[in-house]
């Protein structure tokens, strides 16, 4: 068993719900699955409960997985969002904790120093890769496997396995430097060789394999919960795959429809656009005023409640009115807006410079409008006044829409606009109640824009039902 492959002891327990196959698999990637989710959530209890998470989900979903999947690398990934589900509950680690937590207890080596700078983005870095880059990355530097076996695993020859591992390290050490630090490529692999996989806490191979087989009905009540959650994150991941692999992205432009036609080439990099993580990016931003219009209390204390419950009471992150933001503030923070251009000062004086519009009866995307006092966008910019800084907002035509806007499922793209309907509608999927979703065209750094390509828009169905939301600008 020990010279089986992955795929043959995952078919091996998918059709024979073998025990001892599946305790294999474990056996092999629980230290890269566990370390994995340290790096995310930086604290050793939390990441026992993901890694048990991403069994489980193993462990469901094995019968359907591709005979050619790369398992080290599919690991990597769903925990990645499974740890991305994990952030966005009650129980989110602060981006600073993680790294003071992963100073403290990574082992020292000569790679140290580099390690504890990349390591709080090793993981987004991972994510930009495209899956034969980053399951390459992953068997090569996270499984510690020759060229030789990399390119058996890949099913490519020895040089083009070379090639893809140098092309990837090149596109991280790109994406490091963008982010300050200056690393060599040969630094940035000796710190992931040295450090990116810990030992796995003692028993908790047997606990994991043992909940697993019974996928998941032995497991806790907060673990299915974030089971439940990175489901819901994966399925949106799938969702976006499928809707971009189609023969077009059809917009609808007031009652003209235009077809736009992509070639195979240009698929991946809408993907890779529109699915940027851009909201969750940015909401990791540390330190930030969050700024809501004063007298508005059933908004501040739902702010407090965010930062309670997401963030800890991170003390670097402040609550603010409108009226006390001052200028400093804006040319120096990160501010979220949580409000109605109808009452939230900010929000009037910076409206009409922002990529998504707020008018009077409804909000401007691109092209299209979308009616109603109910309408509202969550989303990511440049800061207009300081575009150095970012600007999230959380919005909508009419304060008295603003209701509980974090239950408005958002986080892989730039945007979402939205409408309290699609919030009601029956027979559609919590991932798929938005109006419009996309990423922003960011060829100007300071001033993103709409662009239609990158647009993503809901079900048939839902489309029907919101009909009259939706006007020719």
């Amino acid at each position: 068993m020990h010279d089986s492959s992955d795929m043959d002891l995952l078919r091996e327990y998918a059709r024979q719900n073998s025990e001892a196959a599946f305790a294999e698999l474990v056996r092999r990637h629980i230290a890269l699955v566990y370390s994995a989710a340290l790096r995310h959530v930086g604290s050793a209890g939390h990441a026992e409960e993901i890694t048990q998470a991403v069994f489980i989900i193993l462990a469901r979903k094995a019968a359907g997985l591709r005979p050619d999947t790369i398992l080290p690398g599919w690991l990597c990934e769903t925990t990645r969002l499974t740890a991305l589900s994990f952030l966005r509950g009650e129980r989110r680690r602060q981006f600073r904790e993680q790294e003071a937590y992963m100073q403290s207890t990574l082992q020292e080596a000569n790679e140290t120093a580099a390690w504890h700078q990349l390591a709080p983005l090793l993981d987004e870095a991972l994510a930009r890769l495209g899956k034969k880059e980053r399951d390459a990355v992953v068997l090569r530097f996270f499984k510690d496997q020759n060229l030789r076996e990399v390119a058996a695993a890949l099913n490519i020859n020895e040089p083009a396995a070379q090639r893809r591992v140098h092309r990837a390290v090149e596109k991280m050490r790109q994406f490091f430097m963008k982010r300050g630090l200056a690393l060599s490529s040969g630094t940035i692999t000796g710190a992931i060789s040295a450090n990116s996989v810990q030992a796995a806490p003692v028993g908790l191979a047997k606990s994991v394999t043992l909940v697993a087989m019974t996928k998941g009905v032995a497991a806790s009540g907060s673990t299915l919960t974030l089971i439940k959650g990175a489901l819901k994150i994966m399925a949106w991941t799938k969702m976006k795959t499928a809707t971009i692999a189609a023969v077009a992205i059809i917009l609808a432009t007031g009652t003209t429809t235009v077809v736009i036609k992509t070639t195979a080439a240009s698929k991946a990099k809408i993907e890779k656009q529109i699915f940027s993580n851009g909201l969750n990016n940015a909401q990791l931003i540390p330190g930030a005023i969050y700024t809501y219009h004063e007298g508005d209390e059933k908004t501040h204390h739902y702010i407090e409640a965010v930062l309670k419950h997401f963030y800890n009471n991170d003390p670097t992150r402040i609550i603010k009115t409108d009226s006390a933001l001052t200028e400093e503030d804006i040319q120096t923070q990160t501010i979220f807006i949580y409000g109605s251009p109808q009452n939230h000062a900010f929000f009037q004086r910076v409206r009409d410079q922002l990529p998504i519009v707020f008018e009077d009866d409804g909000v401007v995307v691109g092209k299209r409008k979308y009616l109603g006092q109910d309408v509202g966008a969550i989303f990511e910019c440049p800061n207009p006044l300081s575009p150095e800084h970012r600007l999230i907002v959380f919005g909508t035509v009419s304060p008295d829409a603003l209701n509980d806007m974090n239950s408005i499922y958002h986080g892989p793209t730039d945007y979402i606009v939205f409408n309290n309907t699609t919030r009601q509608f029956g027979g559609v999927k919590d991932s798929e109640r938005f109006l419009v979703v996309g990423a922003f065209d960011k060829t100007d750094p300071a001033h993103w824009r709409v662009d239609e390509k990158l647009e993503l828009l809901p079900p048939k169905k839902l489309q029907q039902a919101t009909t009259g939301v939706v006007a020719a600008k």
